[in-house]
């Protein structure tokens, strides 16, 4: 008996072993109050203004036109000008940033020129959205005279977007284990065709991933657009999915939530509040696809 209690003592917890274990507690408490301390605010903020915007926010405030000054009626018009600013910036962003990732991470040798070009993406990545609309309003507006329009106000959110895009490609690029590339090459397979047929497939739910939440970003951006193509009103008719020509102006959601808080008087709360709702909810669903997307890509992963 004697024999199996001192068999049976290494095993039991030791002083030390609990205090690490009460440690770990706390450390999950303090971590769990943290948790809680960003979310509650967010979730009270979003069930303010869905409270707020209710008697307001309805199928047909979505698919009507502004009425009365804009103190009344729907969105559409600046719900339709979002997705074209959005859908035509992420059309021109993306293959570029991509291809410019590729590049970066997988041709480029190790040279001042090269590390001078991350630099630079780097840098561009943390610059303030007022200054891309400057950019965008001398590079596109005057100096490509395509005006004030959706093309000028498109490729300054392609270019706000650009680096991001460049940054987040690279990072899901370099992911892909160097040995796969190896493997491929041993085989005889040349540089690109790794890419296409071990890289690029690999890493396609980070590429995407990075792409899509940049989606959100454009969508709430007011600076870039409000200096190169977004109007205070345009009138469209209801329920047209192609009110717009590229060379037009066009109203836009965050532009149009920015009109109604400052430069409309006597407009309901509702429909400010409905506004934004909107807008919010347009970001939170293309962020949750992103996530989706992340997922189900993660799990079609072979490694």
């Amino acid at each position: 008996m004697a024999d199996r209690t001192a068999i049976a003592a290494p095993f039991t917890q030791t002083a030390f072993g609990r205090r690490k274990e009460r440690y770990q507690r706390i450390a999950q408490w303090v971590f769990l109050g943290m948790a809680l301390a960003m979310i509650i605010p967010l979730v009270s903020i979003v069930a303010f203004l869905i409270y707020r915007a209710a008697p307001s926010l309805n199928w047909n405030f979505l698919v009507d036109i502004p009425r009365h000054g804009m103190r009344d009626g729907g969105i559409w018009p600046a719900l339709v000008g979002t997705f074209y600013l959005v859908g035509i910036s992420l059309a021109v962003a993306a293959p570029i940033g991509v291809l410019a990732a590729i590049y970066l991470n997988e041709y480029a040798g190790d040279n001042w020129f090269n590390r001078l070009i991350n630099l630079a993406v780097i840098n561009l990545a943390g610059v303030p959205s007022i200054v891309h609309a400057l950019f965008g309003l001398g590079a596109f507006v005057y100096a490509a005279r395509f005006g004030y329009s959706i093309i000028s106000a498109s490729l300054t959110l392609a270019i706000m977007t650009l680096p991001v895009i460049i940054a987040s490609t690279r990072e899901a690029l370099a992911s892909v284990p160097q040995s796969f590339r190896e493997a491929c090459w041993n085989v005889g397979a040349t540089r690109w065709q790794t890419i296409k047929a071990v890289v690029l497939p690999n890493s396609i739910s980070g590429i995407l991933t990075g792409v899509i939440l940049q989606v959100s970003r454009a969508a709430g951006e007011t600076a870039p657009i409000m200096f190169t193509g977004a109007v205070f009103y345009k009138a469209v008719q209801r329920g047209d999915f192609f009110p717009y020509h590229l060379t037009d102006q066009c109203m836009a959601l965050s532009m149009h939530l920015y009109t109604l808080a400052t430069q409309v008087p006597d407009v309901k709360e509702s429909v400010s509040y409905a506004t934004a709702v909107v807008l919010l909810g347009v970001v939170l669903l293309v962020n949750a696809g992103a996530i989706a997307l992340r997922i189900w890509m993660r799990n079609r992963k072979r490694w």
